[in-house]
């Protein structure tokens, strides 16, 4: 997949492609639907996404608390899954922000990308203060020379699956809820950071990871699937995970933990995608080391039960 930021200087080969338009932030049903459409509008032309970074929510409001559920790397990396060619990933800022929805029309999607097609959601807004309707894109197709098709919102239990209701059903642990309009499990995706190694000496060494500007999903321990993805432990593996603040250890910033079971070797800098596929339960604060390691067996225990039922 071919990843391409600036609409003003555009090879030809990334040119002449049928895009769905969108945030795409998880990547959910409703925008596989708009990405399957997108395919089927123009066949022989390369597959495209076009997308945002930062978010234009993130933009608009830089100190709202985090609300993504990916990264923009783990957005491409499920893009690219699904069989994306190029991903027009634009750099939103002052300039995009303050473009007219004919100027953004035609700049960026005719001009600039040279896109055949595009494919937009039903309640699609564009250009300065979200004027541009999918209604006013059609107009601007056919007066510029590319095709436009309105999806219609994408419904599941005639509730329309959504980022927002994704995160809903994050925030209070319902991570099956969540995967069955994702159309795949929640990862949180990024590399091993360090840490204070307390996991080794209870004898659940852990592979941690930052969750900033991610949405946090509700705190607590998770069954999970681990996929690593590079390296010599490169593969798939079942564990265990710790969402939260770590309370037995005083306040620390909200990272996820991951104990790999049967696993053994260093994991320092490597890629990690972790699916959180049940909450076992909230985060707890123990009387005693004892207790916690009791509980961390016992977790451990429920966590391998789940999976092995997968």
């Amino acid at each position: 997949m071919r990843i391409i930021r600036d609409y003003q200087f555009v090879e030809d080969i990334d040119r002449g492609a049928s895009a769905a338009i969108g945030n795409f932030d998880g990547v959910h049903l409703g925008h596989r639907a708009v990405i399957d459409m997108a395919r089927a509008a123009a066949p022989d032309a390369p597959l495209g996404v076009l997308t945002f970074e930062p978010h234009p929510r993130e933009f608009f409001a830089p100190h709202a608390p985090p609300f993504r559920l990916m990264s923009r790397k783990a957005r491409a990396h499920r893009l690219e899954k699904l069989g994306v060619e190029r991903l027009y990933e634009l750099n939103f800022n002052a300039h995009l922000a303050s473009l007219s929805p004919e100027a953004f029309a035609r700049d960026v999607i005719s001009g600039g990308f040279g896109l055949t097609h595009v494919i937009v959601g039903a309640d699609f807004c564009f250009g300065k203060g979200r004027a541009g309707t999918a209604a006013h894109l059609q107009q601007f197709g056919a007066e510029m020379g590319f095709g436009v098709t309105v999806a219609p919102l994408v419904e599941q239990s005639h509730h329309t699956i959504s980022s927002t209701a994704i995160r809903a059903a994050l925030t209070e642990g319902r991570t099956r809820d969540a995967a069955a309009m994702l159309g795949h499990w929640h990862r949180i995706e990024g590399p091993v950071i360090g840490g204070e190694q307390r996991g080794r000496e209870l004898g659940y060494p852990t592979a941690n990871m930052s969750i900033d500007g991610l949405h946090p999903p509700a705190f607590g321990v998770y069954a999970v699937l681990v996929d690593v993805l590079e390296g010599p432990h490169k593969g798939s593996y079942h564990g265990v995970s710790s969402l939260g603040v770590r309370p037995m250890f005083g306040e620390n910033r909200p990272n996820l933990e991951t104990f790999l079971f049967d696993f053994k070797g260093d994991l320092y800098g490597t890629e990690l995608s972790v699916a959180l596929v049940e909450h076992l339960r909230g985060e707890e604060k123990f009387d005693s080391l004892k207790a916690l390691i009791a509980q961390m067996d016992a977790d451990s225990a429920r966590a391998r039960a789940i999976l092995a039922a997968l």
